[in-house]
């Protein structure tokens, strides 16, 4: 999908198809040319509602306000209604309500790469997004003139963190008999190429050597062997040094604390916060963003066999602590436990923070399309609320507090793998990775729980079934306001 700015009028530019949003019901405005229709069809233009008017090659959608939340979804859910036409180029104006805010573009531009994806990997007949070309025009008439190079820059970034969010989704929507440890780390050096990353991966033996036992008992079962995956992207004078850490569970079967057959469909899915990572590190490269970022990886597969860890077992982590192992499908916990460690051994960061579809609770307590914020420190918990904001996609906080934080007490060991209680679940996750969470980071530190909607299995705004790519985009605009200073 192609994208050009203009600034030649609307009724200028050639296009096989014209796009219209409806602001707020007002069918009188000027760019709508089919009132008299509008209204004998009963199209009412309601938020995300489409309207396909064939004779006439347009294609009209509602929008409550021009917001960027509003304009990604309706955008999405319009170049969806075009997937089962023939026409191959769409012409649409900017709709900016600010001559200097051009966040209403760039929402624009991850509508339209965002709702025209499609995972068709494992079908015989592929999905074909007829729309190639998208000409946008800056035309004045709102009484200003838009500065076409930022609106320009507005645009690439875009399409840089929509490409980043469905590189994320292709990963996470990758069945686990093609996607496990090593397949991850051969994706994560794949993004060296010709970028400014750099790339380190730890295999069993190095792993053995940094004393990561907990994620190496998780891994212990499966045939694939376990990685550690470290992207470094690295400017000369960066504004904020970044750790960012991903659960990499490229299939959890549950352990001997086996999953219901139910519950193990989609768990290819458990792997969504460390392909979050591999997405930003894509895109904080390609944007080439002042702020020095770490992305590290956790990849392992969580099976059963004769060596699988069990309940009962005490596990010794990276930095010490001894872990009474109560549920095996616990096992995220596990793997971040050790990870967090090496990334706070190998970087001091301004700030940390990492991404899990850690547990069900947060699904519980929140529901499907909200990813649960935790840490210490309101300051960078408020961080990733505001930038999810920015980025469309939805984030609440959650709490600690220390009558929760006692279920998680062991007769034998430091720490027990699960909380005592079935309730809280989110929480008492979240304040067992704080066990792991060095001084120098305890109030520089965010656990952000995906597990809500990294994979959904219907289509939502502008997210497809299956893997949405949580994260990223939020992520995106928090690392971007930190690299403008």
């Amino acid at each position: 999908m192609n994208f050009e700015l203009t600034i030649n009028p609307i009724t200028s530019v050639e296009a096989d198809i014209e796009l219209i949003i409806i602001v707020d019901k007002n069918l009188d405005h000027h760019f709508v040319q089919d009132k008299t229709l509008l209204e004998k069809a009963g199209f009412s233009a309601t938020q995300d509602e489409t309207y396909l008017l064939i004779e006439k090659d347009r294609l009209y959608v509602g929008v409550e306000k021009v917001a960027s939340g509003n304009v990604r979804t309706a955008i999405a859910s319009a170049i969806r209604v075009l997937a089962s036409t023939k026409y191959r180029t769409l012409k649409i104006a900017s709709y900016m309500n600010n001559p200097k805010c051009t966040a209403v573009l760039r929402a624009m531009v991850e509508g339209f790469s965002l709702g025209a994806y499609s995972f068709d990997t494992y079908k015989s007949t592929k999905a074909k997004q007829p729309i190639e070309d998208i000409t946008i025009s800056l035309e004045e008439y709102s009484g200003y003139q838009l500065d076409i190079e930022k609106c320009a820059i507005a645009l690439n970034k875009g399409e840089i963190t929509a490409d980043a969010t469905n590189f994320t989704r292709d990963i996470v929507n990758t069945t686990p008999e093609d996607c496990y440890p090593a397949v991850m780390a051969d994706i994560a050096k794949s993004l060296t190429e010709d970028s400014s990353l750099e790339c380190k991966i730890l295999k069993p033996k190095e792993l053995r050597a940094e004393k990561m036992e907990t994620l190496l008992a998780v891994a212990r079962a499966s045939r694939h062997k376990p990685r550690v995956i470290h992207l470094t992207h690295k400017p000369t004078n960066p504004k904020a040094v970044i750790t960012l850490v991903g659960k990499g569970l490229t299939y959890d079967s549950g352990g001997l604390s086996l999953k219901p057959a139910d519950y193990m469909v989609t768990m290819k899915s458990d792997k969504s916060g460390g392909s979050a990572v591999l997405g930003i590190m894509k895109a904080v490269s390609e944007m080439n963003l002042d702020v020095e970022v770490h992305g590290f990886v956790g990849a392992v597969e969580n099976m059963i066999g004769g060596d699988a860890y069990k309940p009962d077992d005490v596990l010794v982590a990276k930095n010490g602590k001894t872990i009474e192992v109560r549920n095996t499908d616990a096992e995220g916990r596990l793997v971040l436990a050790d990870v967090l460690c090496y990334a706070q051994q190998e970087v001091k960061a301004d700030y940390i923070f990492d991404y899990a579809t850690l547990t069900g609770a947060s699904v519980v307590a929140v529901g499907h399309y909200t990813s649960t914020i935790m840490g210490n420190s309101d300051e960078v918990k408020e961080m990733v609320i505001s930038a999810s904001k920015s980025s469309g996609e939805l984030a609440t906080k959650l709490d600690f507090n220390n009558y929760l934080k006692k279920t998680l007490k062991s007769e034998i060991a430091d720490i027990c793998n699960i909380s005592n209680t079935r309730y809280g679940g989110a929480v008492t996750a979240g304040q067992f990775l704080e066990e792991f969470i060095d001084e120098h980071h305890k109030e520089k530190w965010s656990h952000i729980d995906i597990a809500g909607p990294a994979f959904v299995e219907h289509s939502w705004g502008e997210n497809p079934h299956g893997a949405s790519g949580a994260g990223v985009r939020m992520t995106l605009r928090m690392l971007e306001k930190l690299a403008r200073g």
